[in-house]
């Protein structure tokens, strides 16, 4: 028997809540998973929304990136899935 698959965005999805967080757009940044080693633009990541927070997952194994949870007083973010994050200026 064949599961039906989580549903998911692309990594444009998590630009809303990053922008919150970070106050740039970050969708085009650089990231290398520590999973599988993929370097990818976080607009390719996989993005699950449908949960108390926002998780995004590597496009290339699935790995975890990054987690986002926002209260109304703080926002958690878990971003243990990525070796490094290459931010351009503009």
């Amino acid at each position: 028997m064949e599961r039906n698959p989580i549903p998911h965005l692309d990594g444009n999805a998590v630009a809303g809540p990053l922008w919150e967080v970070f106050r740039i757009d970050i969708i085009a940044a650089i990231g290398r998973c520590k999973h599988c080693g993929a370097v990818r633009a976080l607009g390719e990541a996989k993005v699950y929304a449908d949960a108390p927070g926002i998780v995004v997952r590597c496009g290339s194994c699935e790995g975890v990136l990054l987690r986002l949870v926002e209260t109304p007083t703080q926002y958690w973010l878990d971003v243990s899935g990525l070796s490094y994050l290459q931010i351009d200026r503009e």
